[in-house]
Parts: C-alpha cells; sequence; structure tokens
C-alpha cells in the first residue's frame, strides 16, 4: 500500500505569492518597538489570569515531536476543562484517539502507530493514559526535482544551486511541515533570480509504510526570463519624484534580482521623506498567443514603486540612561520642505547629567550621484568629567553619501574649544580641518549583528595660521567583528586606534579631536574617559589612542543572554613606556524591542576597582 500527498497541476498550482518589498519609516518601527515594551513591562503588573480546572487529567506518553503535537491538538487534550462534555462524548473521543494519533503522527513521518488509551479514575478524578509507540519512522528515499523552461538550458548554475539547497534530502525523516517548506523555498529559489514568474507545476510524496520510505517529486516551470524595466513612481505630492530617481541603483535591462529590489527599497527608505515604501515588478502584458507565450524567452517588466510620504514637520522625543553621563532626554524637530525644494532642516537637543549637546543642520536632497551637500552647526558641553569641563562649537560644510554597505563623507570643520581643568586656567583652542570619513557595515542584522563586521575610518588635517592654532594629521579607526558560534552564541572583537600628529603641542589641538578612554564602549571597570593625560586633579585628552576588547556572548534564549568580556588599551601623549589598563568582567544582554540593552560589571585590573556599565534608550 502506498499513500500520495500530492497537488497536481491545474488542480491546485502552489505558485508562491510575491508580496512586494515594503519598508516601514522609522516612526511606524519606533511605535511598534514602544508599544511591545510598553505591552512587556505592563504584563508584569497584571495579574495571572485564572486558570479553568481541568475535569479530567491526560498524560500522554509519545516521542517529543510527537507529544507537544499531541497535547496541543488532541480532543481529549482541548476539551479537558469543558463541563457541558456527556459521558458519552467522553467514551467516543477515548475510543477513537488512535485514529486522531495516526493522523498527527503521518504529518511527522510515523505513518503506523500503535496507540492505547487507558481511564482510571472516576469523575473529576479521571485520568486519560495515552500510550503511543510510533513504529518507525518513514526516512526520504528518493528526490526528483525538474525544472522545464529557459532556466533548465540558460541558468544551470541556479537549477543546480536549488537542488543543492533542497530542504528535505534523501535520508531525512518525511515531515508534512518540512514538505511544504522545501518546496516553496525551491520556488523561492528561482523566483528570486531572473525567473520572477515561476511557478510550480506538481508537486508529490509518495509514501511507503511498510517499507517507512517516501519518494519526493516537484516540477517547476520556470517562465521566461525578466529584465528590470523603466521606473513606474506613485504616491508623491509633496516632495519630487526626482529624488527616487536619483537613488535609484537599479539599470535598465539588467536580469532581475529580488535582492536588487531591497537595495532600492533601502536606499529610498533611507530617505527622511518617505514612511512606506514599496518596490516590486509590474506584471507585463500577456501575450495573448499560445505559441507566442511557448516561445517567450524574456520579457521586460517595469519597476513599480509606491511610497508614503511624511508629513512636512515631524517631532520626536527620547529618554535613556548610560552610567558614562547619566540620564538623559532629547527632542528632535525636522522640517523636510525648506524653501519648497525638499530641503531637510533638522533639529536636535539632548540633556544628559554630565553632558549637553545641540545641533542644526540644512540639507538638499540627494543629487543624481546621490551625494547630498549640507551645512551645520553644533554645540557641546560635559561637565565634571574627570575633573574637567568642556565647551565645544562646531561648524562646517558636508558632502556626504550613503549606499547599501558604505558612507563616505567629505567635509570642511571648524572646532572651538574651551577646556577647563580643575583649578587651573581655561585652554581654549581652534582648528579648521578638511576630514574625509569612511564606514562600511556587512551585518547580517543593523540592530542585532551576529556576522560580518562594521569599520570606521576617519583622516583630517590642519595648518597653523589657517584658523588652526597648530599643524596636524589625526587619524582614527575602529573595527568591531561578528562571529558567530553555533546557533545563538556570539563572538566579538573590537580594536580601536587613533592618533594626532604633530610637531607642536598637543594641548594647541581642540580638546574635541583628542582622545580619552575608559567606559562603556571604550576599557570597562574604568570610568568614563578617566584615562588619558594626567593634570593636577585632572585627566585631559591625549595624542594617541589605542583600546582592544574581546567578548563572548552565550543566549540561552532567544532575546536573553550573558557575557564576559576582556578589554584593554590606553590614551596617552607618549608612546615610550605606554601603560596599557585592563578591565574584565562579566554581563547581561537583552534584545529589547527598542534594540540591545546592556548591562556589564566591570573589574579594572590597574584601578583594582568594581564599576558597573548600564547602556539603554527609548524613543518616542
Amino acid at each position: 500500500m502506498s499513500l500520495v500527498f500530492g497537488r497536481m497541476a491545474g488542480l491546485i498550482a502552489a505558485r508562491r505569492t510575491r508580496h512586494p518589498v515594503t519598508g516601514g519609516g522609522a516612526i511606524t518601527r519606533v511605535a511598534c518597538r514602544l508599544a511591545a515594551t510598553v505591552a512587556l513591562l505592563g504584563a508584569a503588573w497584571l495579574p495571572d489570569a485564572v486558570a479553568a480546572k481541568d475535569v479530567y487529567k491526560v498524560e500522554i506518553d509519545a516521542p517529543g515531536p510527537l507529544e507537544d503535537i499531541l497535547k496541543e491538538h488532541l480532543d481529549l487534550s482541548r476539551y479537558r476543562t469543558r463541563t457541558d462534555i456527556s459521558d458519552d462524548q467522553f467514551r467516543y473521543m477515548v475510543e477513537t484517539v488512535g485514529d486522531q494519533v495516526r493522523q498527527f503522527a503521518s504529518t511527522e513521518g510515523w505513518f503506523d502507530p500503535e496507540t492505547t488509551a487507558t481511564v482510571e479514575g472516576e469523575g473529576d478524578h479521571r485520568v486519560v493514559k495515552i500510550k503511543v509507540d510510533p513504529g518507525a519512522r518513514t526516512e526520504i528515499r528518493r528526490v526528483d526535482l525538474d525544472v522545464t523552461g529557459p532556466a533548465a538550458t540558460r541558468s544551470p548554475v541556479q537549477v543546480a544551486e536549488m537542488r543543492r539547497k533542497w530542504g528535505l534530502p534523501v535520508g531525512d525523516p518525511f515531515r508534512q511541515a518540512d514538505w511544504d517548506k522545501a518546496k516553496e523555498d525551491a520556488l523561492v529559489q528561482l523566483q528570486s533570480h531572473t525567473y520572477y514568474g515561476a511557478k510550480m507545476t506538481a508537486s508529490e510524496a509518495r509514501v511507503e509504510p511498510e517499507e517507512h520510505a517516501a519518494d519526493l517529486s516537484a516540477r517547476f516551470e520556470s517562465g521566461p526570463e525578466y529584465l528590470l524595466g523603466p521606473l513606474e513612481i506613485e504616491g508623491t505630492r509633496r516632495y519630487p519624484a526626482q529624488i527616487i530617481r536619483n537613488v535609484n541603483p537599479l539599470v535598465e535591462g539588467e536580469p532581475y534580482r529580488v535582492e536588487r529590489l531591497l537595495e532600492f527599497q533601502r536606499a529610498v527608505q533611507n530617505q527622511p521623506y518617505f514612511s512606506n515604501v514599496q518596490v516590486d515588478l509590474e506584471e507585463p502584458p500577456a501575450v495573448t498567443s499560445a505559441e507566442a507565450a511557448a516561445q517567450q524567452a524574456t520579457v521586460t517588466a517595469p519597476v513599480r514603486v509606491r511610497v508614503r510620504e511624511y508629513p512636512t514637520h515631524r517631532l520626536s522625543s527620547g529618554v535613556g540612561y548610560t552610567t558614562d553621563t547619566g540620564a538623559q532626554v532629547e527632542g528632535r524637530y525636522s522640517y523636510y520642505n525648506l524653501f519648497n525644494r525638499a530641503w531637510v532642516f533638522d533639529s536636535q537637543a539632548r540633556i544628559e547629567q554630565k553632558r549637553q549637546y545641540a545641533f542644526l543642520e540644512t540639507a538638499m536632497p540627494p543629487d543624481s550621484r546621490t551625494y547630498r551637500n549640507s551645512i551645520y552647526g553644533s554645540y557641546e558641553r560635559t561637565i565634571d568629567i574627570e575633573s574637567t569641563d568642556l565647551t565645544s562649537w562646531r561648524g562646517g560644510l558636508k558632502r556626504s553619501r550613503s549606499r547599501e554597505k558604505y558612507d563616505t563623507t567629505v567635509s570642511l570643520d571648524f572646532y572651538y574649544d574651551n577646556l577647563t581643568p580643575y583649578g587651573q586656567p581655561s585652554q581654549i583652542s581652534k582648528a579648521l580641518v578638511p576630514a574625509f570619513a569612511w564606514t562600511r557595515r556587512d551585518v547580517d542584522n543593523p540592530v542585532f549583528p551576529r556576522r560580518g563586521n562594521v569599520i570606521n575610518t576617519q583622516i583630517g588635517v590642519a595648518a597653523k595660521g589657517v584658523l588652526s592654532d597648530a599643524t596636524f594629521l589625526r587619524m582614527y579607526g575602529r573595527i568591531r567583528q561578528y562571529v558567530p558560534v553555533g546557533n545563538r552564541d556570539l563572538f566579538i572583537a573590537r580594536l580601536e586606534l587613533g592618533a594626532n600628529l604633530t610637531s607642536n603641542d598637543p594641548a594647541l589641538i581642540p580638546a574635541s579631536l583628542r582622545f580619552r578612554a575608559g567606559g562603556t564602549d571604550s576599557i570597562r571597570g574604568y570610568t568614563y574617559q578617566s584615562i588619558g593625560t594626567p593634570n593636577g586633579a585632572s585627566v585631559l585628552p591625549a595624542r594617541y589612542l589605542g583600546t582592544g576588547s574581546l567578548e563572548y556572548q552565550y543566549w540561552f534564549k532567544p532575546d536573553w543572554g550573558a557575557a564576559v568580556f576582556w578589554d584593554m588599551g590606553t590614551a596617552t601623549n607618549n608612546l615610550s613606556g605606554v601603560k596599557i589598563y585592563h578591565g574584565v568582567g562579566v554581563g547581561a544582554r537583552w534584545r529589547s524591542p527598542v534594540g540591545p540593552v546592556q548591562l556589564d560589571i566591570g573589574y579594572g585590573i590597574q584601578e583594582k576597582q568594581f564599576r558597573p556599565h548600564i547602556s539603554l534608550g527609548v524613543a518616542f
């Protein structure tokens, strides 16, 4: 006897529904995260729901995967709290439980289970004991995947990759859920590259229970190759559609790839004008002649972009706390249509216990090379950081571009700093710095990365007498590497280097361009910016910086983990006889709805001190 699980062409063509590539705006993401956080916090204050009393008990003895299914889906389990079940209905459920077990067991690859059910006790003390001997599990004996259409001859590598990644290979147990997913994934493999219109025409799982074997077959029709056509933009009212065209990385006529549409979607989403973006192909007109359709090898499909715009005014705020600078509150106001030309006016203010910050910027829309030109100014004041106060004014011009993985900025920045060590006169310094900054983000998840790295480099120069008090070359670099360990755990390595090369007195370089170390994202176990150049009761910024960190994160649940770490480094004016500081410790990690939350206890080996390090924040 054989059992056949299948869906034949014409009856149930199992073609994957292609959803447009979509993206929600920052406000939407923040609102969803905040709502989830409020729900989590609120749940802690809600009383536990009063559990309904069982009319009878059910005890199930079966293999783990099958036991979980039976506990959730068997009628005896589902209705055990019902008070309106008659004795006849109860006896019927006990007598027919074997049929239900066989039905559920077959979805997990057990097609001939033996079930015994006994009832002990009476009334409310009844206990139904169900024992299941599932027998031998059915395994995959043969897999036959066939692809017809242009892909069979034009894209053999793609077809071979689809077969290689088939999710239910020979030797695996047969499970209905895995069978459905394997077919879906194979279809996605075809549809995601070139063959947008691919479909599954037939599928069959032929099971031989006596032989405990299953033979699988699936047929796919690739359809013609899809090439990208012209853009069709919908939804722009306040802001010009040219903004979308300027950030479009697609080339008309290139083969369709879902990754390229995602790249385009993210490029549009990164602009501050749109709260939601959908990118998809528009189906070309159908070919009326059946013979012509069969011979059609390529089609050109327009790329349809639908956007929802932000209002021209936007206001946001947030709160947070870090052990470095204390509690904080911040606000931001943006206007997206300055001069009625889609110029962006952006203003931000942040008040922390030990730092205040304000920022103003006016930026033009991206040009045809995706560069944004802007002018900005900022004010920052830190109070009593290692017995020093620092007031820093900054202003300048920027030309920047943000792409899929890379950010590039060319700027001309003017710094004016006032550094006041405790009990000493103020040190005023200024510099005009042409600078270049480059950032590369190659991670699997921008919020909770597990694989890849983030690299940031900066270089700037100043000439004495050209609105500068000293001649110097400033270089800075930072890399953070993420290495997954097993299915959940994570290893993180960080390296940070900085230098101000000058023959002048380092004190003539603005303090905000020099370096100090210590704190949450530097060397844990030491207070914030406590490592630098000692000067009386104060610690002043130094010419050179070097820090590194090794951290292992053990995730015992998907969103909860623990960490051990070792940090090291220094900040100094003199590389000769440099003192290296070390910190070790443990911490807790939470992937919260609003972003990562980090709580660490670090021990500074040189200072022989324990320091907590906490970082969290919520945006509204």
